[in-house]
């Protein structure tokens, strides 16, 4: 496998890019691996390697009609026949019942970096197809660059039509209209939002032929208990003949029931305009290379900062006003508050990219209530939702970790310093949810019917992972904002510091006397409001050592890295569950229910990884022996980007069981974000 995948740095086009050896690999193989482009928007294009799409996520153009949300896949794949000769080539495949229909070649190679790249040596001519998507509108580019040609090339094109809301699929019947317009064909939807599609190739002429492919199979639907056929139209094909060398340049671009194209000026000049969109491409990238101040700027950090890129998007605010904000992961998760804040110190910070911090820093704060960020914005409304306990924690995490990497005092003093102490104070005194300070200093929340913290599965009126009343995470985050408090305010008011000092200490206290379970020695994961304390052994408890104040004691410290380093770290992070309980499911499969099942109860979240080096390093004194070992707990997940599921990537999850295979979102932001964060502790 290490030899058929390699990590270059192509010089030549001033790029970094993955290229994996596809020739000798099997269909099957290629069926696995995936490949991922985004823009600023929340949109993206995603299939396989193989040119197959395995889930109703994938597709060349998914767009958003309210960024980053109300997503439409807009068109799904090309089917593209190349004959020379007698012979006759496809470069993508659709899978049915019994069979891939038509047969697709293998690619000689594949390569990401601004864009995807399959190359092929077909009869006697070479050929490279690449996908570009345009940063700041949904708009793409095939781009096919026919080399060597030396006999009769005929090229056929045929695009087929998703505009449905990419949760969805689409059955033969809906009301899919289309007709030419300005040289291009103008496809429009009626739902959602009556978004419409324009498709444009001038190098080659279209024939209207339209059909309805039925049943088209998902694999990776179907895998996850979800309905998994779909039917696709096609309103004709583009064709063209020749002799002679030629780039042909497809271009599609949705746009909203205002009738109003993002980017459809590109589309006016084709040749100039794939040239200026590479060359927008090429800058951003360099941009990202280039913010991170870190000392420790290799090839591998670069490697990780465009991984953390992907998740960086704009939200409107209404008024033409725009927001940054992060996405949780592709293909199906939009900004969530939680994710945001875990992320932001490694997905922005330390790539160095401040500007943009703030204002997602400014952007949640703006729509604070009662004391609590979002947990998340609903995806058709754009309404905030609260249900969480830790959200509004994490931020001000972020808010301090921001003031000392940034050295903006202006922002933090005048716009994110209020926001902190209100919230510290509505959850002193009272919030949603019967969140609360209780008379030991710990924050108590929630109820039997309510999943708060990030062990929030649920399927109908099951709660897979009670934890309301006093949570071991929440009360580690809620110590350490207040030390973070009672420091800020050390030399500027000895009165508010001595009050957050000593809201502190309470708190500690509390802490070490509730949670600490000298039996076994670890922390007990929840302590229920009827005093039944839950002693399970889980990795919520590492961030009490891994935050920069920790209310344990050192042994105490010590001892709970020692048992979920040898009960819980896996290669690809820490378990949720220890395989000895009882409740323990290793497989993260099945039907929706089977999968929230196990979605905390021992499936692996690499994300944990970042808190578990940080808190080896912390008890070990960050010398370099621990750095060496650390090195090794991080290194599956490095090797996990090129060499398994998404190019570039990592994954949501991994199932508890070996051989860990990956599963959920194929690209999150919290996996990238935190391992960001240990591989600069290991490598500083």
């Amino acid at each position: 496998m290490e030899s058929a995948i390699l990590f270059t740095l192509q010089k030549a086009d001033n790029s970094e890019s993955v290229c994996i050896s596809a020739e000798e690999k099997s269909f099957e193989e290629l069926l696995n691996r995936e490949w991922l482009l985004t823009n600023k928007r929340g949109g993206y294009a995603s299939s396989t390697l193989a040119g197959c799409n395995t889930r109703r996520y994938h597709g060349l153009l998914t767009g958003s009609l309210m960024p980053p949300v109300r997503r439409v896949m807009a068109l799904s794949n090309c089917l593209e026949t190349i004959k020379v000769g007698e012979k006759e080539f496809n470069l993508s495949s659709f899978e049915f019942d019994v069979k891939f229909v038509p047969e697709s070649c293998r690619p000689l190679q594949f390569r990401q970096d601004i864009g995807v790249h399959f190359d092929y040596k077909l009869g006697g001519i070479e050929l490279t197809k690449s996908l570009y998507l345009h940063g700041e509108s949904d708009t793409a580019a095939l781009v096919y660059n026919f080399m060597r040609v030396r006999v009769p090339v005929e090229f056929a094109l045929r695009p087929f039509i998703g505009l449905r809301d990419y949760h969805s699929l689409q059955k033969s019947g809906a009301s899919i209209f289309s007709g030419s317009f300005n040289g291009g064909l103008l496809i429009r939807h009626n739902v959602p939002d009556g978004c419409e599609l324009f498709l444009t190739c001038p190098a080659m002429d279209f024939k209207t032929d339209e059909q309805w492919w039925y049943d088209v199979l998902y694999r990776q639907d179907k895998e996850r208990g979800q309905d998994f056929t779909e039917d696709l139209w096609t309103p004709g094909v583009f064709k063209s003949c020749f002799d002679s060398p030629r780039r042909i340049v497809f271009w599609f671009s949705l746009s909203g029931a205002e009738g109003k194209i993002c980017g459809r000026e590109l589309l006016y000049f084709t040749g100039a305009a794939i040239e200026a969109a590479l060359e927008d491409l090429y800058e951003h990238r360099d941009d990202v290379k280039n913010k991170s101040t870190v000392s420790c700027r290799d090839d591998v950090f670069t490697m990780l900062c465009l991984a953390a890129d992907k998740f960086v998007v704009k939200r409107s605010a209404g008024d033409e006003q725009q927001r940054w904000t992060i996405l949780a992961g592709y293909p199906w998760f939009s900004d969530w508050g939680r994710d945001t804040f875990v992320s932001l110190p490694g997905l922005l910070l330390l790539t160095g990219r401040y500007e943009i911090a703030k204002s997602v820093l400014l952007g949640f704060a703006e729509a604070s209530e009662g004391g609590m960020v979002p947990n998340y914005f609903d995806e058709q409304s754009n309404k905030a939702e609260y249900n969480s306990i830790d959200a509004s924690l994490w931020f001000i995490h972020s808010a301090f970790q921001y003031l000392e990497a940034s050295g903006d005092n202006e922002t933090f003093t005048q716009h994110l310093l209020p926001v902190i102490r209100w919230i510290v104070e509505c959850y002193s005194q009272g919030t949603r949810f019967g969140i609360c300070a209780d008379d030991d200093g710990l924050i108590k929340g929630g109820d039997e019917n309510t999943q708060l913290t990030w062990m929030d599965a649920k399927y109908g009126d099951i709660i897979f992972t009670p934890r309301y009343g006093k949570a071991v995470e929440v009360n580690a985050l809620w110590y350490n904002c207040l030390c973070y408090l009672a420091l800020y305010y050390e030399k500027k008011n000895a009165e508010v510091a001595e009050n957050y000092k000593s809201m502190a200490q309470r708190c500690g206290d509390g802490f070490r006397r509730l949670f600490w379970n000298q039996t076994t020695g670890y922390l007990n994961d929840c302590i229920f409001p009827d005093g039944r304390i839950d002693a399970s052994l889980r990795p919520n408890q590492i961030f009490a050592v891994s935050l920069a104040f920790s209310p344990l004691e050192d042994y105490q410290a010590k001892s709970v890295v020692k048992v979920v380093e040898s009960r819980l770290l896996t290669p690809y992070g820490l378990r949720t569950l220890d395989v000895f309980d009882g409740r323990y499911k290793g497989t993260y499969s099945g039907s929706w229910f089977q999968r929230d099942e196990a979605y905390h109860q021992g499936t692996v979240w690499p994300y944990l990884v970042g808190p578990f080096v940080e808190a080896y390093l912390k008890v070990n004194g960050y010398d370099q022996r621990s750095k060496k070992k650390a090195a090794k707990f991080i290194e599956p997940l490095l090797e996990h980007i090129t060499q398994d599921g998404c190019v570039g990537q990592i994954s949501e999850i991994f199932d508890g069981d070996k051989p860990h295979k990956p599963r959920g979102c194929f690209a999150q932001a919290w996996s990238v974000a935190e391992l960001i964060r240990a591989y600069l502790l290991i490598n500083s």
